[in-house]
């Protein structure tokens, strides 16, 4: 899975639209009226880092509901929006925003590079070598900030990918 993600922290009317959704076409749908709005103060680009993220921040397997909370929930937790195989969408609570804003906070790039050490990714489609590494590390700043912002501002997120 090495496509490019991005995270959007959505405003109260659309985390009430996205949970009343009731198929893939519809959570396309709203999906795709949020990234035409493309509100650079309320979206976060993974590019491809999302993959090696999640693995760090759960247990080394790219999985849903893997992992301990809160940080299982930072990239494929939460509650699955889309049944289809060609897209992922997880959406995550307000709440649950700020929990995932605390436990993000200490967290920095030897503490990325540790778990990169410590944990086997099967099926993993990068290298883990050291530029691996520094790319994935490059974007847990931006992270960090995106979800203190979204639980500053009493926001639901949404990660979503295409496969």
């Amino acid at each position: 899975m090495a496509a490019r993600a991005v995270l959007f922290a959505l405003g109260t009317q659309d985390a009430e639209r996205v949970l009343a959704l009731q198929d893939d076409d519809q959570v396309i749908e709203l999906i795709a009226e949020v990234e035409d709005r493309w509100d650079t103060n309320h979206l976060f680009e993974l590019d491809k880092s999302w993959d090696a993220l999640h693995r760090c921040f759960t247990d080394g397997e790219l999985a849903f509901d893997n992992g301990d909370y809160p940080l299982s929930h930072v990239i494929l937790g939460g509650v699955p929006l889309h049944g289809g195989d060609d897209y992922i969408v997880c959406y995550v609570t307000a709440d649950q925003v700020r929990e995932i804003a605390k436990a993000l906070e200490p967290l920095d790039g030897q503490w990325l590079s540790d778990r990169f050490a410590m944990l086997t990714f099967d099926a993993y489609q990068s290298t883990g070598d050291a530029e691996d590494i520094a790319y994935t590390q490059a974007f847990l700043p931006g992270l960090k900030n995106f979800y203190l912002t979204a639980a500053q501002n009493d926001r639901a997120v949404i990660f979503t990918v295409s496969q």
